[in-house]
């Protein structure tokens, strides 16, 4: 899929309205081919990301685990380490 979307179930704090409307936008782009729609698409757009909205919050709030949640910060770090593994340091 989209590598910008995180995955955003199971961390500790739960996912905020702003990075699930975020990865909503997202999806809506990756499935429209548009980065911003044009002006007669724009009303489609925008009710596609807040229905893709709702039913994501949906979703992480039904989901459950016995799997203990994620530290965003333990997970941010790693990311970054695995970004210079693969991309090299940058300056």
């Amino acid at each position: 899929m989209c590598r910008n979307i995180k995955t955003l179930f199971n961390f500790d704090p739960p996912a905020s309205e702003n990075e699930i409307r975020a990865a909503s936008v997202q999806f809506v782009r990756k499935l429209s081919g548009f980065n911003v729609p044009s002006k007669a698409n724009e009303e489609a757009f925008q009710l596609a990301i807040q229905e893709v909205t709702e039913v994501a919050h949906k979703l992480l709030n039904t989901l459950v685990t016995n799997a203990p949640s994620k530290n965003r910060e333990v997970e941010i770090t790693r990311a970054r380490a695995k970004a210079v593994k693969r991309f090299g340091a940058q300056n």
